[in-house]
């Protein structure tokens, strides 16, 4: 495929079949395809041959499967064939829908002899101080394997377009290139050009007016040379806006050392199965995703999830493939392998995101359909009309070459797959994961978010958050120690957070033992501390006045409060309560000053969600909720005409997530809440919600920018080849330089940085 309009025949010819609906990516040659069970990979694969085109089937990983139309139906994956229409760094023969490395060899070749034959036309044709006695015919001879051999390519499409009823592209430049080279034979034997003598003024505007038939041979060799230069520099700068899907390819292990029985061994990580034991040495990579049965050590998670912080690890806790292991050696127990790891469903994501197609690109699309054929018609017109009014031969012929050349519809299809490739790779690089275009398009336009309070906008754990002591006492510092000590030998969330937040306050300082220990369900615990009756219970009256007031303001607050007594004295108490999580504050400010409304829905008890509330200045409160008020609520908002943005981690919320018009997810929640969300957040950072809108909204300006060039190019262009203005090689130049500014425009993505600058990865791994 070279063009927009090769997209929409495409996608017209797979409509045929029943019950067949397609997306076709131009900037990466795939097909998203959607089928009914009756309608096999082959019968598609025929359609498109059928087009005039070749394919091949790629099933997609299981995570992808979808619903068709018609009820279920299996999404197919078709990959362009290599053509050599778009020639991709030979260094990187795996790339998706790209040719080998032999294909793309041999295209780079074909453009440096077409460069070394045409530049020698190009002067001697342009600088008529250079010209010799019978230069001509020597420009003949270099242009001969150009017109022919150099543009074969052009030539066998459009041939094969003409076999199918089609008309792209390749058939507007082959036409060109023949016209042009036409024309230059019958100057030359038949118009008086061939004379040894002749000289050949250079002029922009196309010659008219002159006895001798003018030699077009310089539009003959620039129309091939500029296109195939174009087409190079313009797959290897759309190359770069796949770096982040190749950068995810790139992080999964081919093989993994294997820990069994005492003995190691290496493996393909094919062999891998859910249960065995690997291990990970300092320098490697996590092989798949796994939980620590020993060993510690800091991973670097700055490819997966945007941040460059390392992540300490020990027994018992979560690793994710993928990871680099910067210290110990770690004993990895595999839970997930191949499709099923998160690593694994990240590249799915992204992969589908830039399958995808904005509103706007399928406008362009259709458009494209048409064009080709309007143009064709366009040019034989405008000969007519010349040739109708006596106007010279070559003028008329000038002209009508010249919009051949100029009218590509190359950079219509380019103008969203190259900016949605970029900004998805940019995305997964800052730990924003968008499913695709309609994604990016809902993100756009929301105006109210629902927030999720418990593992959203707080850690979704206990935690500490104030300790007092008695005045008088032993302090708060003692009282602590001793209550952390009795929490040891207790299961109870809150117990764990004591001695959690104890070590952390006092770390290398081992807390005492504990005798007669005894846990009193609905009470507390109390037990033997160094001698000591130390009791961690619920508080109850006549307190000390200092506890007194710490125990009103953690009501206050919606703080679960304990009271530590130590021989029957009240020493200290201590105020737990699900922290809010860091970014909280600032991702609730920039979705205001965004202007999106935060609502807070959770089902916490209304105390506790108000508290929240009031730190983080939202003014729209629902609780508590359960799962049907959620989804009611987002109906709700809808009704009102609102466009509607949820955003949660749980089972709980999946049916907001999927109910409103779009649903984000923490990545740290449940595969239920990811699998009905729009928007991932990897990194489990609420503050990327805001730069999720923000990169939405810059994406979408950019894709209006390359279409509003896109059409505009042609727009201005067209009329001025056919009123003789443009000449067949300055309509080349033009042609291939509207794709270039497409694309690189769309690269403009790659380095987006958020407002506050603070996301993404170090320097040396953003692709800055």
């Amino acid at each position: 495929m070279t063009c927009a309009a090769c997209v929409h025949r495409v996608e017209k010819r797979l409509a045929r079949l029943g019950g067949v609906t397609a997306s076709v990516n131009l900037a990466t040659g795939r097909a998203r395809v959607h089928h009914p069970a009756d309608v096999r990979p082959g019968d598609l694969v025929a359609a498109v041959e059928r087009a005039g085109y070749e394919a091949e089937s790629v099933s997609p990983p299981a995570a992808g499967a979808a619903t068709g139309p018609d009820g279920p139906a299996r999404p197919d994956g078709l990959a362009r064939p290599d053509d050599g229409a778009h020639p991709d760094d030979p260094d990187d023969p795996d790339d998706p829908g790209g040719p080998t490395r032999a294909q793309a060899r041999r295209d780079r070749d074909r453009l440096l002899i077409t460069a070394l034959l045409s530049l020698p036309v190009l002067v001697l044709s342009m600088t008529p101080a250079l010209q010799f006695r019978n230069w001509q015919w020597l420009c003949l001879v270099l242009a001969a394997p150009v017109a022919v051999w150099s543009a074969l390519p052009f030539h066998l499409r459009a041939a094969r377009g003409l076999r199918h009823s089609a008309a792209t592209m390749d058939t507007l430049v082959s036409l060109g290139v023949l016209a042009s080279f036409a024309w230059s034979l019958y100057a030359l034997f038949l118009g008086g050009a061939g004379d040894p003598g002749m000289r050949m003024p250079f002029s922009l505007l196309p010659a008219a007016g002159t006895q001798t038939a003018h030699v077009y041979l310089e539009a003959a060799v620039a129309v091939p040379l500029f296109v195939l230069t174009g087409r190079h520099l313009e797959a290897r700068a759309r190359r770069g806006t796949g770096a982040a899907l190749r950068a995810l390819a790139g992080l999964a292990a081919k093989d993994v050392t294997v820990s069994e029985d005492g003995r190691e061994r290496r493996m393909p990580i094919a062999d891998l199965v859910p249960g065995q034991g690997f291990v990970v040495r300092p320098g490697e990579r996590v092989a798949t995703d796994g939980v620590v049965v020993s060993g510690s050590s800091a991973l670097d998670l700055s490819l997966i999830t945007g941040e460059s912080d390392p992540v300490e690890v020990g027994p018992g806790r979560a690793v994710v493939g993928g990871a680099v292991n910067m210290g110990g050696l770690l004993l990895v127990r595999a839970t997930a392998v191949g499709a099923d790891t998160r690593l694994a469903r990240i590249t799915h994501l992204v992969t589908e995101a830039q399958t995808g197609k904005a509103r706007a690109q399928r406008l362009a699309d259709r458009v494209a359909g048409a064009f080709v054929p309007a143009v064709l018609s366009l040019a034989v017109t405008v000969l007519g009309f010349w040739l109708g009014a006596g106007a010279d031969p070559q003028a008329a012929v000038t002209a009508a070459v010249a919009i051949l050349v100029v009218a590509c519809p190359c950079a219509l299809g380019l103008a969203t797959p190259t900016a949605l490739m970029a900004a998805t790779g940019r995305g997964a690089r800052l730990g924003i994961l968008v499913r695709g275009p309609q994604a990016l398009e809902a993100l756009r336009h929301v105006d109210v978010i629902v927030l999720d309070k418990t593992g959203t906008l707080t850690t979704g754990h206990m935690s500490v958050v104030r300790v007092t002591g008695a005045a008088g006492g032993i302090g708060r510092d003692t009282a602590l120690r001793l209550a952390a000590a009795v929490e040891q030998g207790s299961e109870h969330p809150l117990g764990r957070a004591v001695v959690s937040y104890a070590q952390r306050a006092a770390p290398g300082s081992p807390l005492p033992a504990v005798t007669g220990f005894l846990a009193v369900p609905g009470s507390g615990v109390t037990g033997l501390v160094e001698g000591r009756r130390v009791e961690v219970r619920t508080p109850g009256e006549g307190l000390p006045a200092s506890l007194a007031e710490a125990l009103a303001e953690a009501e206050a607050a919606a703080l679960t409060p304990v009271l530590v007594r130590v021989d029957g004295f009240d020493e200290a108490l201590i105020a737990l309560g699900d922290v809010l999580r860091p970014g909280s504050h600032r991702a609730v400010d920039g979705l205001r000053r965004l202007g999106v409304e935060p609502v807070l829905a959770t089902g916490d008890r209304e105390a506790a969600a108000w508290a929240v509330a009031r730190r983080l200045g939202i003014a729209r409160v629902h609780s508590p909720c359960t799962p049907e008020d959620k989804a009611a609520l987002v109906r709700e908002l809808r009704a009102e005409g609102r466009r509607v943005a949820v955003i949660g981690d749980g089972v709980n919320d999946a049916a907001a997530l999927a109910e409103a018009d779009l649903g984000i997810a923490m990545g740290s929640g449940t595969d239920v809440a990811i699998g009905a969300a729009d928007v991932t957040l990897v990194r489990g950072d609420i503050e990327a919600v805001a730069d999720a809108v923000r990169l939405a909204r810059h994406t979408l300006a950019t894709i209006r920018l390359n279409l509003v060039w896109a059409f505009g190019y042609n727009a201005v262009t067209v009329p001025l080849a056919a009123v003789g203005l443009l000449g067949p090689m300055l309509a080349a130049a033009a042609m291939s330089a509207s794709s270039l500014l497409v694309v690189a425009n769309s690269l403009r993505l790659r380095t987006w940085q958020p407002a506050s600058g603070r996301l993404g990865a170090p320097a040396g791994r953003s692709g800055r």
